[in-house]
């Protein structure tokens, strides 16, 4: 296998050979697409201890991609690193290590979490194509009916799509599950229809057995995921993945929300662009006769 030579070739590749990877050389590859600035700067030696395998597998993980060792690989990632050079998050990241006490106080909680923020956000923007806003936009307006599922910690992605849509006047539904219905629900998604997912590692199976039926029967399948890796990717029509450090104990949902937002607020502009079904353009044609 040819290496690859940019960081969304590199991104795909590990997503291919993926499933393939012993254990060792799968946790190596979900640091790589969690942390690639860490891997970017890193010694083997520093991101074996981080990923908690031998050293040796850093260099057999580079060799199942296609590159003749570590250094060679880790270009690509510094290459990544340069394109996004002086972002919020390295400012936020060098302002967090030169203080040396005060993160546990109140204010210390909060500066941190503002940091990461920022840091989401930037990776957000550059990360989510406009190409695949606008495939996502198409098939949200166009749907007979918006079925909008996540649960856990995505839930509150899931609530503020289907209010946000709903206000759109758009006719959407928020399969919560309640009462055990939620296998009922999913056999009444028709295939004019579209599923909106978002799930995000450790993936909540009923969101993915879910996308992988509707996908079965033809059904639009829209996810917001943390990556290549996510089961739901193959499954979607459109998958935006947003960078989520899966080893964090407490994981933001700014992200994910901002891009909920963005969804929406560009759907609201495709209908107002698009110009009245005929019907009625001659019903307000012959109000003003």
């Amino acid at each position: 296998m040819p290496a690859a030579a940019t960081y969304e070739e590199l991104k795909d590749a590990i997503a291919r050979t993926y499933p393939g990877m012993s254990k060792q050389l799968q946790r190596i590859a979900r640091f790589a697409l969690e942390k690639p600035h860490d891997l970017a700067l890193g010694t083997v030696a520093v991101v074996a201890e981080a990923t908690e395998v031998q050293p040796s597998a850093m260099i057999r993980f580079a060799n199942a991609l296609g590159y003749r060792g570590f250094s060679d690989m880790q270009q690509v990632f510094r290459g990544h690193l340069v394109q996004r050079s002086a972002s919020y998050r390295e400012r936020i990241d060098q302002l967090r290590r030169s203080q040396l006490n005060g993160q546990r106080a109140p204010a210390g909680v909060l500066h941190q979490i503002v940091g990461d923020a920022i840091g989401e956000l930037g990776h957000l923007e550059e990360g989510i194509r406009e190409a695949d806003l606008k495939a996502a936009v198409k098939l949200v307006a166009a749907a007979d009916r918006i079925h909008v599922l996540a649960q856990r910690r995505a839930f509150p992605v899931a609530a503020y799509l289907a209010y946000a849509l709903g206000q759109l006047e758009l006719k959407t539904h928020l399969l919560d599950g309640a009462g055990g219905m939620l296998q009922d629900n999913l056999g009444a998604i028709g295939a004019q229809d579209v599923l909106l997912v978002a799930s995000f590692r450790n993936y909540s199976p009923e969101v993915v057995e879910a996308a992988e039926a509707c996908a079965a029967r033809g059904v639009a399948v829209i996810s917001i995921t943390d990556g290549p890796l996510s089961p739901l990717v193959a499954l979607s029509r459109v998958s935006f993945q947003l960078a989520d450090d899966s080893s964090k104990a407490f994981r933001s949902l700014v992200a994910p929300l901002c891009l909920a937002q963005a969804l929406v607020v560009s759907t609201g502009h495709h209908l107002a662009d698009k110009p009245p079904p005929r019907s009625a353009r001659k019903t307000k044609a012959s109000r003003t006769s």
